[in-house]
């Protein structure tokens, strides 16, 4: 499954409807969209293979049951987002 923004808005009840983690969902997005903006964050998300996701997208590990604050700290890893920006 993947989740997209427009998944997202019609209530995908396995993932957007729920907190995961200790950082809701839509917290995680807004965090994508601005360090990424709005059209790349879904672009990142979708196509870019994180290795601490085991090899798979920010979708595909979310659609996994992983959780969204653990997803965050591999794409802030992957992509070298320093300390202070990752709030």
């Amino acid at each position: 499954m993947t989740v997209t923004r427009a998944t997202r808005e019609n209530g995908c009840p396995s993932v957007a409807a729920h907190s995961l983690g200790t950082m809701r969902l839509t917290d995680f997005w807004e965090r994508m969209e601005t360090r990424f903006g709005k059209v790349y964050a879904d672009s990142v998300a979708r196509d870019q293979v994180i290795s601490r996701l085991g090899d798979r997208t920010v979708h595909e590990a979310l659609a996994a049951g992983e959780s969204a604050k653990d997803v965050w700290r591999a794409v802030c890893e992957h992509f070298e987002i320093p300390l202070k920006d990752r709030h």
